[in-house]
């Protein structure tokens, strides 16, 4: 009975964790009932007054800081430089490297940042640990987590949503970290695992979550006055 109730869990899981990869790679949460299309170049809050950005780009802004704008989805953050970017047409990828010096099964780290048009809502889910929101500057974000351990794996996410007007901003925190068996681990090496693991997913998490606090609205370049820039007779 208790295997196949392990069964079941597993398959709910793995179910959950399909369902967020989908959702967040289509860049869609719950549409305004008025709002069909993917613009999101009108958010309420604007920039500071300055330069406006590139479409998108990627600055260097300490030895340990690196800050990435995308003035098309109108977003900039700031993220550790030893995160690996990966842009997406709704927004970027951070996947979190993982020191294999390290006794540790952790797979997988990864952070997301999509941005859509329409309401935030957040992944249907059976199991939620923890809700609540954090305020950064002018903006309050929602704030969902889950953990499961299934089998010997254990999966965290943490999933942050702001809206601004008609966009929605959404981020998401993954980490799976394997059972120590896959890795042949035995005796004290499987609590010495147990303990990089939980310390590595705990820092990443950190570092999500300061990136989100440094979110910032970014305007898109000028287009030309065409009513100037037509050719005289």
């Amino acid at each position: 009975m208790k295997s196949y109730k392990n069964i079941i869990i597993g398959a709910v899981v793995v179910i959950l964790i399909i369902l967020i990869g989908v959702w967040m790679r289509a860049g869609k949460g719950t549409p305004s009932s008025n709002n069909n299309n993917n613009d999101v170049s009108a958010p309420t809050s604007v920039a500071e007054p300055g330069t406006p950005v590139a479409v998108s780009e990627t600055t260097k802004v300490s030895n340990s800081l690196s800050e990435y704008q995308n003035a098309e989805l109108g977003f900039s953050v700031n993220y550790p430089s030893a995160w690996e970017k990966e842009e997406t047409n709704a927004g970027v990828t951070f996947v979190i490297p993982v020191d294999q010096t390290q006794v540790s099964t952790v797979a997988t780290l990864q952070a997301n940042i999509q941005a859509f048009a329409g309401t935030c809502a957040f992944p249907p889910v059976t199991t939620i640990q923890n809700r609540g929101t954090i305020k950064a500057g002018s903006n309050t974000f929602n704030m969902i987590s889950m953990s499961n351990t299934v089998q010997g794996r254990v999966y965290f996410n943490r999933m942050y949503s702001l809206q601004q007007g008609s966009a929605c901003y959404m981020f998401s925190f993954a980490s799976i970290s394997l059972s120590p068996e896959t890795k042949g681990l035995t005796g004290s090496n499987i609590i010495q695992a147990q303990n990089n693991n939980k310390a590595v997913t705990t820092t990443a998490d950190s570092d999500f979550t300061a990136m989100v606090k440094s979110f910032g609205i970014v305007t898109t370049p000028a287009g030309q006055d065409e009513s100037t820039a037509a050719p005289k007779k």
